[in-house]
């Protein structure tokens, strides 16, 4: 067991991130999912050596919270005894039901492992920081257009064959453009950026790369030579090229005008809190600051919830309400499942488990509304972020998760697709790091609301704790009665403004 990880780098098993409930270890298995009996295992482990609770990230990991030094080693023996490989090094991440789902346009894992070895190959792993990340997405019905990553590599349909589109620094909506290649330049052009970010320190992401590097990238495959790994150095990384900024014809999706808007972005950081964000944040960025889509239609985000077709059989999926569980419901779950004849769990980003192989998904959808699982797409706990808060974190000023509750159930009209609504602790924010239109944090003075904000940001009005549901209570029953036709909940809170909302919630006490 090697030192504590800081905090903001990644709390492998290997390394524990000191929390304030405890060390805190994050898995990522090496075979993409679990069977039920590792996962029954690992609730186990939790029990003995945590504090019970466990966690599925908004980027698709499992977390165990509450570890002590030795209880922490114990852990790592017992996930080595129960076969459970985990992922180290540079995260190179594909969608939850890669190679399984029939309407995938790719299956992204032969790209995905020929990147991780090319990383290894380059002696990469080492000198990048431990947030910088690679997504390959193949499409499908779960594709990981909310994860943002360092590169981006997309699958896109090209004639009867099929090429990848290559971005960085962002989701799919901020990510940069870059070009449309075969695979053999996806791969090169991805490492080629991560070469060009080691190069800056292991502080760099792709969105400190400067202009004339990012083009040197778009371009750099039209001159070099196929599949040949380029040695950039600080020097060629800055060389400009005649081909800087173009796109391959093949590429239908990318706009001039998002080319332009992302390169002003500059809060990107990629494995940011993994367990930031409700799981259709992504969905909600253009939603919470116009009430519409581009195309001026409210925009569906599917969730990694219900049930996903996959040919002869179906996946299931289920979320893990505010991504924490106690452990022994996370055990029932899966012992149900393996009843059922599940196969495989596999952890998707958006906090939610999908059950293969299952007999019966329909009862054991049942079985996980009874234990508190959030099993409906429609659930109001999707668009709420909340950290463990107390008693559960010593950091905690407010009882985050009850007070999500109380809001999920009593304000749910509050709770719709345009809108991130962020519980926080206190002013670390966690569980959130980025802007939501809502935020309850926990300070000395009880529970502030931030709007539009983050829980770093300085309160506009404050309730006690325990009568913070009320104060945002008020702010739905406003909301219903302001509210115009077909108006998001997002955009009728813009109209009221950010001092009315305040005294909504100030007022009362």
């Amino acid at each position: 067991m090697n030192a504590f990880s800081r905090r903001g780098a990644c709390p492998a098993l290997s390394a524990p991130m000191q929390t304030g409930d405890g060390l805190l270890v994050r898995l990522n298995p090496v075979a993409g999912g679990l069977s039920p009996e590792s996962l029954i295992g690992l609730g186990e482990s939790a029990l003995h050596h945590g504090n019970g609770i466990m966690e599925v990230t908004a980027r698709g990991s499992l977390q165990i919270r509450g570890l002590t030094a030795e209880s922490a080693r114990l852990l790592a023996d017992e996930v080595a005894a129960l076969g459970i490989a985990v992922r180290s090094g540079v995260p190179v991440e594909t969608g939850p039901l890669a190679g399984i789902d029939p309407q995938e346009i790719a299956d992204p894992r032969p790209l995905a492992e020929r990147i991780r070895a090319a990383i290894e190959e380059a002696g990469l792993t080492t000198r990048l920081g431990p947030k910088v990340s690679v997504v390959v997405d193949g499409g499908g019905q779960l594709n990981m257009d909310a994860v943002t990553a360092d590169v981006r590599l997309k699958a896109v349909r090209a004639g009867t064959g099929v090429q990848w589109r290559v971005a960085i620094a962002g989701d799919t909506r901020s990510a940069k453009p870059l070009a449309t290649v075969d695979e053999d330049a996806a791969r090169d052009i991805a490492v080629a950026a991560l070469r060009m970010v080691a190069e800056k320190g292991r502080e760099a992401h792709t969105r400190d790369l400067s202009e004339r590097q990012q083009a040197s990238l778009a371009g750099w495959h039209s001159f070099a030579p196929p599949s040949v790994l380029p040695d950039i150095s600080p020097s060629w990384g800055e060389i400009g090229s005649s081909a800087a900024g173009a796109y391959s014809a093949t590429d239908q999706h990318v706009s001039t005008s998002a080319i332009g808007e992302t390169g002003r972005d500059r809060s990107i950081s990629p494995q940011e809190g993994e367990m930031s964000g409700p799981p259709s944040e992504a969905a909600a960025q253009l939603l919470r600051r116009t009430g519409r889509t581009e195309g001026g239609a409210v925009e569906h985000h599917r969730l990694p919830i219900g049930l996903f077709d996959l040919g002869n059989t179906q996946a299931l999926g289920i979320a893990v309400p505010y991504g924490s569980m106690p452990a022994q419901p996370l055990i029932d779950l899966a012992t149900q499942a393996s009843s059922l004849g599940a196969t495989e769990i596999r952890l998707a980003p958006g906090r939610a488990l999908l059950f293969l192989g299952l007999s019966d998904p329909s009862s054991l959808q049942s079985s996980a509304t009874t234990l508190g699982f959030v099993t409906s797409p429609a659930d109001p706990r999707t668009r709420i972020a909340a950290c463990p808060g107390t008693p559960a974190c010593a950091s905690g000023r407010i009882a985050t998760r009850a007070i999500a509750e109380t809001i999920a159930e009593q304000s749910p009209e509050l709770l719709d697709a345009s809108l991130t609504m962020h519980v926080s602790g206190c002013a670390k924010g966690c569980a959130h790091p980025g802007t939501a239109a809502l935020t309850l944090v926990g300070d000395e003075n009880g529970a502030g609301l931030v709007v539009d904000g983050t829980a770093k940001a300085l309160p506009a009005a404050y309730r006690p704790g325990y009568d913070a549901a009320r104060g945002v209570a008020a702010i739905a029953v406003a909301l219903q009665n302001a509210r115009h036709p077909g108006e998001t909940a997002a955009a009728c809170l813009a109209r009221l403004g950010a001092a009315g909302i305040a005294e909504l919630y100030r007022r009362n006490q």
